[in-house]
């Protein structure tokens, strides 16, 4: 048994009771529907034959009310099917999308450097769902219809041996018929499943950067771009729908063929009085019962290939291993004072061969506050990245306090990290919501002063609705400046020993510019801290100036030392004294 078929069936395991009472219903409706043609032939074969007329029409009265009774237990059976079916489907759906968000969680920036979102959520909903029919509806429609099948083909060879051969003669064909067309539908499915992501990714970029698009009014670039994408999906849907329509009337073809052989072979077979009307009407009705089970799995390879082609790309992400995970003998910290040590570490992305930078050697003392600045590209945002394991390092260790950060667990050392970007993320909800996000557990008291301490309680209670307000996806009803303060109010309620401010001012005015930096600087005091800076005015007071170049460390000193060495740093500050432009 495969790993993917075990992963399979293991959705089931949490559901087998509801998986077989659904599987006794199924049997039970395919049992019944094989009884309705025996009562007719009954009727039209002996009652009406061997009975007087008052006797006939009584023993008819009697089997009309089991015939409403099997009607009852059908309409039972079925409604069980398509309810509590369905609930398993939708619950084996839940545990898919539960452990496929959980495996997004996991993985670490250079999964999601190399992916679309839409494309993600594509995996995480259509394909889920095309999943969770397979789930339902294949184990059913394959109970009912080899049931059905079976049932019929024993019952029509004690009617009539030669007829019933001259049915099923056609049954091998059209299986035959249906695996040739098994191979062409999975390509046809594969494609839309990816044009469909496609979609979804580009859909997703659209929306994300709208106020881009409209200011630079690109709104006939962008509806060129869905166009042509949404063309691409609809010609992998014209080649799907070609394989249906194929498949669909070939098997219409098939039904014809079966009903003609049966009425001619009855026609001749009555003329010679091998068979009787009676026996060839239960035929003409056993037929369907042929005939549907026989289509409903030739359909099944169409549900099939939806369901395993949506469960492939589920298992593509399920398979994917993080890369950066716990030890097993990982330790949870606490009392951490902030110490950070680099000792000849090296990084390039999983991607590229050369090195982003190498060698690199560093110590950060508890409560030091380090500047990191130096031109685009030489890693400043990687080497801060490396510190709480958003990447892993290539070579060399980074230890704190002693430790050796890949010997603590994440949660654990991530929890003593707080970050500050440049581009803020806010959620969807209220300012209250956002804030606590630093400090799940915290009461409404303890938001408010983080607020304070972040110079943002002043603004908040101006809002609408205060700390209850709506402030939009992410964020967008607030200014820059107060965006980047609820997010220094959400470290703030974190309180970790350790910071990294990420340009956390180069998108701002300057008047919002200083208010921020009142409020990381309240926030740095006591707590090791790296800046990545673009302004003079973030690390004139820092302790330590390190100046990266894609050499690695070339200059490390305070403002006035590096000044006077007339070095890379004094190159960077000319370029941007008096102007406070960014040092880039």
């Amino acid at each position: 048994m495969s790993k993917k078929f075990r992963k399979f069936l293991s959705y089931y395991k949490p559901y087998i009771g509801l998986f077989l009472s659904d599987m006794f219903f199924a049997l039970m409706a395919a049992g019944v529907s094989l009884v309705y043609p025996l009562i007719v032939r009954y009727i039209t074969n002996d009652l009406l034959v061997r009975y007087d007329i008052s006797d006939a029409v009584h023993t008819i009265i009697k089997l009309s009310f089991l015939m409403v009774g099997l009607a009852l237990l059908e309409l039972v059976c079925n409604f069980y099917i398509a309810y509590q079916g369905h609930m398993m489907g939708a619950k084996m759906e839940y545990d898919m999308r539960n452990d496929i968000f959980e495996r997004y969680q996991k993985l670490s920036f250079n999964f999601y450097d190399n992916q679309k979102t839409g494309q993600l959520m594509s995996r995480i909903t259509n394909d889920l769902f095309d999943i969770t029919e397979l789930c339902h509806h294949g184990p059913e429609d394959i109970v009912i219809s080899i049931i059905k099948f079976v049932g019929a083909f024993i019952i029509l060879i004690n009617i009539n041996l030669p007829i019933t051969l001259i049915v099923f003669a056609f049954i091998p064909v059209m299986f035959l018929f249906a695996y040739l067309m098994k191979n062409k539908m999975n390509k046809a499915f594969r494609k839309n499943r990816d044009r469909i992501a496609e979609i979804n990714a580009q859909i997703e970029d659209n929306l994300s950067g709208i106020r881009v698009v409209k200011s630079f009014a690109n709104e006939n670039r962008e509806m060129d771009k869905f166009n042509d994408g949404n063309r691409r999906f609809v010609e992998s849907k014209r080649n799907s729908y070609r394989q249906m329509a194929t498949f669909h009337s070939g098997l219409g073809l098939f039904t014809n063929l079966i009903n003609v052989a049966v009425i001619i072979g009855g026609a001749v077979f009555m003329a010679n009085d091998i068979i009787a009307l009676s026996d060839l009407l239960t035929f003409l009705l056993y037929i369907n019962n042929i005939i549907e089970p026989v289509r409903k799995l030739i359909n099944f390879t169409e549900q099939f290939q939806n369901g395993i082609t949506g469960f492939d790309r589920f298992m593509e992400i399920m398979d994917i291993q993080p890369d950066i995970v716990d030890k097993k003998d990982s330790i949870a910290i606490k009392n951490v004072n902030g110490d950070i040590e680099f000792k000849d570490v090296s990084f390039k992305y999983n991607d590229t061969k050369a090195d982003v930078f190498r060698n690199i050697n560093l110590k950060v003392e508890a409560g030091d506050y380090l500047a990191l600045v130096g031109s685009s590209g030489v890693g400043k945002t990687t080497l801060c990245s490396l510190i709480p394991r958003f990447y892993e390092v290539s070579a060399g260790k980074i230890f704190l306090d002693g430790i050796d950060i890949r010997d603590i667990k994440l949660r654990s050392l991530r929890e003593n990290i707080g970050i500050v970007q440049q581009d803020v993320y806010l959620f969807a909800g209220s300012v209250l919501d956002n804030i606590r996000y630093g400090k799940l557990e915290a009461m409404e008291e303890e938001i408010i002063e983080a607020a304070k301490n972040a110079n943002a309680h002043e603004f908040i209670m101006e809002l609408p609705d205060g700390y209850n307000t709506y402030i939009g996806q992410r964020g967008v009803k607030l200014s820059g400046g107060q965006k980047q303060r609820i997010s220094i109010a959400r470290v703030f309620l974190k309180n970790p020993p350790i910071l990294i401010f990420d340009e956390a001012t180069s998108a701002l005015d300057n008047e919002s510019e200083k208010v921020v930096q009142e409020s990381l600087e309240k926030l740095a005091k006591n707590r090791t801290t790296f800046v990545i800076a673009h302004r003079l005015s973030t690390i004139r007071n820092a302790k330590s100036i390190i100046v990266l170049t894609e050499d690695g460390i070339k200059e490390r000193g305070t403002h006035n030392d590096l000044l006077n060495r007339n070095g890379v740093y004094a190159g960077l500050y000319k370029l941007t004294r008096g102007t406070e432009r960014n040092l880039v």
